[in-house]
């Protein structure tokens, strides 16, 4: 009988949304965009491991260079050699192919080989090609294009990827960059998160979709004045408080039923687009964005049932009568000790982990959710209590001002409601960049280069001039100094095993010089160094005026190793390292060409410092280098490395809250709007009776930064408790970044007050005496 009875209800307030003319159909309207965002961004988040999952598999099936080496070539086998290469500082995913039979493998998404000349491109970076921003890129990619690689070549829309034809890549099996494969695709490794990355994807989870859940909980409650009335006249009629209640909730959740079809077409229209958008080098194939079926069924039926506790729990405290109701008045008085509850549970659920930290932390997943969670909603509690305290003690100032103040004063819960989700996105920002801050050096390592004297790096291949490669660095455009090392290894006996090792640089003088402290040099002089690590004991030892030492050619697959000799000259001279631009001192002897014209040296190096003032320097450098050695590229220097799942964790961050940024906005400005459209009356009685249009512009404009600059304090505080305790739970000390928490509150303000702005050409529309017209 009691569910039947809800059912009519229910049924009741279904009828008087549909029902309520064009005043009912714009608020159904507003509350079922407004839900309808809300529920898109929540279907977005449902296809989240959806996304990581078929990137991943994508990735995985075309990988390469996981095999031994050693394979035997056959009918079935595949030369692969690596032609990765980067363009305008995003990576290009390279690959130069030569099958050795009628059965070798192609990769996924290619269907046919290309011949040595031509290559297969992905779209994107066809588009490029094409371009005239790939110019540069034209030269380092001359090969024809032949077709293009299919979908499932892809790990997006947007990636940069070619296979080209090979030839002759036999002859370089030895290096790292080339290799024989029989397949594509091996077992994709684990890749376990650390507890600390684990903590940080549990907040990042919670951050991301509180704003969300509190933007629906405020779309379902537009109406609200007006809603008031249509209740008021439902008790004049004879229905008793509980009908009325569940009436109101009937309504409610027609705008959010609506609101579900309308979040399915967003999400369905959004799934289209993202197949053409790129976020920090992030882009998926509309075919990822399938929700989980278990979650997307989980949030049908979790915010239809959530409406109606809302509205519920909003009308808990409001009397409804036969000629009115209570809230039209002065509300009553807000308790502040029950709110202080949740931010302190939250709390207390936190602060047990406190210490953990490391490798070897166990965080409780679900007393981190709870907490994170307590905290957030104590932002959306505690602020209407501070707008209400504050607003209630500013009275004088201009016109504009008391009229602000005077709305808010009789409308406080509203003003905070439409700041509740930026406040609670603030405050989840902040901590997070602070847990950000902490843990860095953690996932950071110091490369110790000198990036001030040199910022890029080239090994020249081995049988390769070094002074060839040289020169064509040295005429490159945009390359202020080139430092060109041949390195390799003396031992002091022909067969290993050898009791005494050391090192051999070969340069010119201008070369060496930026290793040591010659007091003079010039072609054909030899240095040993002195003051070398304080473990280097075999140099003294071999460094004597005309002792033979062999050079360790093992790496070449000499016979049984057996090295070249060289016996140290008369004339070397002892000199003091300095630390070169790889942030070592070097050990050994340091020899210019004239002294060891035919040195068989294990590698070939070239560091090189640029004018960052010419444009597309690196891309200049970097085509130089394809004709030097199209597999070798040549490395950019950074004076740190970062883990590649803590860069990834935060690129999903600033994508996550890029889309939640954009809801923010969105379903503010909607909620502008509805509260502009409660309020239409009245402006137009106070345009009729002579109130300037500039005037109440102001008060409008006051009535959304008195709430703002309240609910970003509140944020601030809010999120600087959130991070330290996060850090505490990490074991790291605490550390505040005030030029983030001042950066993420001016994000904050600046949506809020560009929404105000653009809802200032409807306010104008609605500020006309004509307003005053009803039927």
């Amino acid at each position: 009988m009691r569910a039947r009875q809800w059912a009519r209800d229910l049924a009741m307030g279904a009828r008087f949304a549909l029902a309520g003319g064009r005043e009912g159909w714009v608020r159904l309207l507003l509350t079922a965009v407004g839900v309808g965002l809300g529920v898109a961004l929540l279907l977005l988040t449902t296809a989240v491991p959806n996304i990581a999952s078929e990137r991943s598999a994508r990735q995985w099936a075309r990988s390469d260079f996981g095999y031994e080496k050693g394979m035997p070539r056959a009918d079935n086998t595949l030369l692969v050699g690596d032609a990765n290469t980067t363009y305008h500082n995003r990576d290009i995913r390279g690959r130069e192919l030569e099958p050795e039979g009628a059965r070798a493998p192609l990769p996924p998404g290619v269907g046919k080989f290309p011949h040595p000349g031509e290559m297969v491109v992905s779209p994107g970076l066809g588009r490029l090609l094409k371009s005239d921003d790939g110019k540069l890129l034209r030269e380092r990619l001359p090969q024809h294009i032949v077709g293009t690689i299919g979908d499932s070549g892809l790990v997006g829309p947007a990636e940069l990827a070619f296979y080209r034809g090979g030839d002759g890549l036999a002859h370089k099996l030895d290096s790292d960059h080339v290799a024989r494969f029989d397949r594509f695709g091996y077992a994709e490794p684990s890749g376990l998160l650390t507890p600390i990355l684990m903590l940080v994807m549990l907040v990042m989870l919670v951050v991301l979709l509180m704003p969300v859940v509190i933007f629906i909980a405020t779309a379902v409650r537009f109406g609200g004045d007006r809603r008031d009335r249509r209740l008021a006249a439902l008790r004049l009629v004879g229905s008793d408080s509980r009908m009325t209640r569940r009436i109101a909730a009937g309504e409610a959740l027609t705008g959010v039923l609506l609101g579900l079809v309308f979040g399915v077409g967003f999400f369905l229209i959004g799934r289209q687009i993202a197949g053409s958008i790129e976020l920090f080098g992030v882009s998926v194939f509309p075919s990822f964005l399938n929700p989980s079926p278990t979650l997307a069924l989980l949030v049908a039926v979790a915010v239809p049932v959530a409406a109606v506790l809302v509205t519920l729990f909003a009308l808990r405290g409001v009397v409804i009568e036969p000629l009115g109701v209570v809230r039209a008045t002065r509300p009553p008085r807000r308790w502040l000790w029950w709110r202080l509850l949740l931010p302190l549970g939250g709390l207390g659920l936190l602060y047990p982990m406190v210490g953990q930290g490391g490798t070897t932390g166990n965080f409780n997943q679900y007393m981190v959710v709870g907490g994170v969670f307590l905290l957030l909603v104590g932002v959306t509690v505690l602020l209407p209590w501070i707008v209400e305290a504050v607003v209630a003690r500013l009275n004088s100032g201009g016109v504009a001002w008391q009229l602000a103040v005077r709305r808010l004063q009789l409308s406080s819960g509203s003003a905070a409601r439409m700041v509740n989700g930026i406040a609670v996105a603030v405050a989840g920002a902040i901590a997070l960049q602070m847990l950000f801050s902490g843990i860095q050096n953690d996932y950071t390592t110091e490369s110790k280069r000198d990036v001030r004297r040199v910022q890029m790096q080239m090994t020249v291949p081995s049988g390769m001039p070094l002074v060839s490669a040289l020169h064509k660095f040295a005429e490159t455009k945009g390359v202020s100094r080139v430092y060109a090392y041949s390195e390799g290894y003396l031992r002091d006996t022909r067969k290993e095993p050898s009791n005494l090792h050391t090192e051999v640089t070969v340069g010119d003088c201008a070369s060496l010089r930026a290793v040591a402290m010659l007091p003079s040099c010039r072609d054909g002089d030899t240095f040993a160094v002195r003051s070398a690590p304080a473990d280097d004991i075999d140099t003294p030892e071999m460094a004597q005026p005309g002792r033979t030492l062999y050079f360790d050619t093992s790496y070449k697959g000499s016979p049984q190793g057996e090295g070249a000799p060289w016996m140290v000259p008369q004339g070397i001279r002892q000199v003091q390292s300095r630390t070169d631009p790889t942030g070592t001192k070097r050990i050994g002897f340091l020899v210019t060409p004239g002294a060891l014209p035919d040195a068989p040296a294990v590698s070939g190096q070239i560091y090189l410092r640029l004018d960052e003032s010419v444009p597309d320097v690196r891309d200049l450098v970097r085509n130089t280098a394809v004709t030097i050695d199209p597999y070798n590229k040549p490395i950019m220097w950074a004076s740190e490395v970062q883990s590649s799942q803590y860069t990834s964790i935060r690129t999903g961050l600033f994508v996550g809250a890029a889309c939640v940024l954009a809801l923010i906005g969105a379903s503010l400005l909607v909620s502008q709007l509805e509260q502009l459209r409660e309020h239409k009356k009245l402006l137009s009685s106070l345009v009729a009776f002579g109130a300037r249009r500039r005037t109440l512009s102001l008060s409008v404009l006051w009535q959304a930064v008195i709430p703002i600059a309240l609910g970003l304090l509140l944020a601030s505080a809010i999120g600087l408790t959130l991070g330290a305790i996060l850090l505490k739970m990490t074991d790291k000390s605490v550390r505040v970044d005030w030029a983030s928490v001042l950066t993420m509150t001016g994000i904050g303000a600046g949506v809020a007050l560009l929404v105000t702005l653009l809802s200032l050409l409807p306010l104008l529309r609605m500020m006309r005496p004509d307003g005053l017209r009803t039927e």
